[in-house]
């Protein structure tokens, strides 16, 4: 429990930094990442329980990574994180989830995301901000990365990029889990 806390409190403090960084009131943060004042508040106060994307809303909103948002200050030059010491960020009914393993540092961050998708089972996300570009890498099983309504089957040993500012889904295909490797690409801005 005292770990949740800890992450809040540390979102709670990366939203109100970036907000001020960025020079945005409240209402204003709320209107162009589509999230209540109330839940900002509520956020900036280390209280309430923020979904995935609404994380997403608003980094994207505030020109950063989602780990910029949930990560305290690199510490080490090296640093190795194992997938069970990381929460999944998002989780879906049949047992498909994500997690952001870690966000590259500097002015064009990447963020590295360890997914599985079961088959059937669907991630739809929002475009993302002009210039953000991932990239899918399918190391076991198979999946449909669908953008702008066109479907891309993407199987084991098979790698996708694409631009992220379209309306995009990731779906599980095949008979077995579909794991895979994700990498944002920001656009350089303020870390």
């Amino acid at each position: 429990m005292a770990e949740t806390e800890g992450a809040l409190r540390t979102l709670a403090h990366n939203v109100r930094a970036a907000r001020t960084r960025a020079g945005l009131s409240l209402d204003e943060l709320g209107r162009r990442a589509k999230v209540s004042k109330g839940a900002l508040v509520a956020l900036e106060k280390a209280q309430g329980n923020p979904n995935f994307a609404t994380l997403v809303r608003l980094a994207d909103t505030l020109g950063v990574s989602v780990s910029a948002l949930m990560e305290g200050n690199p510490e080490q030059r090296v640093r190795v994180v194992s997938a069970d010491a990381v929460m999944p960020l998002w989780k879906g009914e049949r047992g498909s989830e994500a997690r952001l393993m870690l966000t590259t540092g500097g002015t064009a961050a990447t963020e590295v995301w360890r997914w599985t998708l079961e088959p059937g089972e669907e991630y739809p996300s929002h475009p993302h901000q002009a210039g953000v570009t991932e990239t899918i890498s399918v190391t076991r099983g198979e999946m449909v990365l669908v953008v702008d309504g066109a479907e891309f089957p993407v199987a084991a040993g098979q790698t996708a990029a694409f631009d992220a500012d379209a309306t995009h889904t990731y779906r599980g295909a095949g008979a077995e889990t579909c794991h895979l490797i994700m990498t944002v690409h920001l656009p350089p801005g303020p870390a």
